[in-house]
């Protein structure tokens, strides 16, 4: 449901535009709103999952976040859309850490932690797929409102499968006061580093107004970072986890992940609508292998996470899709679905499935049960900063190749710079992975019954 939202408003900003009266800078608010509010509460959202319940909190997101799909379905001008749009982050990111945590607290090793990580990358990157898809169809089939009411079914569902389902359990998190300025900074400080970074379409990188909502950002978290370091009460994140190289290797290759993946979505969509001229509908269907083979890839995942270390996974998922990327970047104006887009996709796509499952357990590796919430909040930060940071560095530079002319052939050249530069990300993943990531051995099920990674002193 997270990940579908991400992406399924896309297709319908033109009638979305048309029907509630949005200004062409206003309408980007439809999607900045949701990255702002996710991107800038999940830190905040993880250690609230660890101090108060995580199933308490997942219950909690859920409920905001179908009441708010609700009322942005109702919404009668654009601030109320964009309203709703907000309060879908808000209730994203009190959910998604939560979810995460209660996935790494039930399953903390073995075969059952590799299976349940691979099930939950597969339906998590397979969801922004399928978002573009819903999101083409419920447009223009059903009208542009049912791009928000299809997530309340959806949260109703999870809601009663939550209640019922998942076993409430005692906060682990220690029960001293709060580090209420450490929260007050971090969320200020990533919402304004994501408010800068999505506002590059608007502003230039190099402009006062980007420029100084990027130092602001850097100062405030730098202030976190101090308060961190100096506080006497329960910080929102301890530094300490950060030394941990699995922890630390597992962010900085998701971030790559994130702004990789992000802008793999944005390309083929524009490649497939503006140059194959596709309609939207169709551009969905056509990205419908995408999703099929992250899934693929994520199945392969749990296959051989049993018998690879976490490491050797991440960068032959890194390679894999650098490949894809790579082969995506030499498409053409005069090309095809068949021969531009669905091989290099597929490649793409099962080289994510890779990447998904093994990076979210390495995040999670040695962390203590009380702070799986803020483990899990920081990897779905990372991510959601790679992906705006990689949307906004990378879009400006395919638009940079592209110039002002329109044509077909120069909006290809844009895209196809776009995509390459993806290829690079993925490669510098690998190397982060390769560099930082500790080794790790496998102890065979034969001897244990189970799968568990431990790590070998360096």
């Amino acid at each position: 449901m997270v990940s579908v939202d991400l992406s399924v408003v896309n297709l319908g900003l033109p009638r979305i535009a048309a029907g509630l009266g949005f200004s062409a800078v206003g309408l980007t608010w439809v999607i900045h709103a949701y990255a702002l509010t996710f991107g800038g509460l999940l830190l905040l959202g993880g250690k609230i999952a660890d101090r108060y319940g995580h199933k308490r909190v997942l219950l909690l997101g859920l409920a905001v976040f179908g009441l708010a799909s609700l009322a942005g379905g109702f919404a009668q001008e654009p601030g109320h859309l964009v309203a709703g749009r907000a309060l879908q982050g808000i209730g994203a990111a009190a959910l998604s850490p939560a979810a995460l945590a209660l996935l790494t607290v039930t399953f903390p090793s073995g075969r059952a932690r590799v299976r349940a990580y691979g099930i939950w990358s597969a339906v998590n990157a397979a969801g922004g797929a399928l978002g573009v898809l819903i999101g083409g169809v419920l447009t223009q089939y059903a009208g542009w409102r049912w791009v928000m009411f299809v997530s309340v079914p959806m949260a109703a569902i999870a809601l009663a499968l939550a209640w019922r389902g998942v076993t409430g359990a005692p906060p682990r998190a220690p029960g001293g006061r709060p580090d209420v300025l450490g929260g007050i900074l971090a969320t200020a400080g990533m919402s304004l580093l994501v408010f800068g970074v999505v506002r590059t379409d608007q502003y230039a990188w190099t402009s006062p107004v980007t420029l100084t909502t990027l130092v602001i950002a850097v100062a405030l978290l730098a202030a976190f970072v101090y308060v961190e370091r100096t506080t006497t009460r329960d910080p929102l994140i301890r530094l300490g986890l950060l030394t941990n190289r699995s922890v630390a290797g597992a962010n900085s290759y998701n971030l790559l992940l994130g702004a990789a993946m992000a802008s793999s979505f944005y390309f083929a969509s524009l490649y497939l609508q503006q140059v194959l001229k596709a309609s939207p509908t169709m551009a969905g269907i056509q990205l419908l292998p995408f999703a099929i083979g992250v899934v693929a890839g994520a199945a392969a995942a749990i296959k051989l996470g049993y018998r690879l270390p976490l490491r050797t996974l991440l960068i032959i998922g890194g390679l894999v899709t650098a490949t894809g990327f790579a082969w995506f970047g030499l498409i053409s104006a005069d090309g095809s679905f068949l021969t531009d887009v669905l091989g290099p996709s597929l490649v793409t796509s099962v080289g994510f499935g890779l990447c998904l499952g093994p990076v979210v357990s390495a995040a999670t590796v040695g962390v203590a049960p009380s702070e799986t919430g803020t483990a899990s909040g920081l990897l779905s930060s990372s991510r959601q900063i790679g992906a705006s940071l990689g949307l906004a560095a990378l879009g400006t530079a395919a638009h940079a190749r592209t110039g002002q002319s329109t044509t077909i052939e120069s909006l290809t050249e844009g895209y196809a710079l776009g995509i390459t530069l993806g290829a690079v990300l993925l490669v510098g993943a690998a190397l982060i992975a390769f560099a930082v990531l500790p080794r790790t051995s496998t102890a065979t099920p034969a001897e244990h019954g189970s799968h568990d990674l431990v790590p070998e002193p360096e």
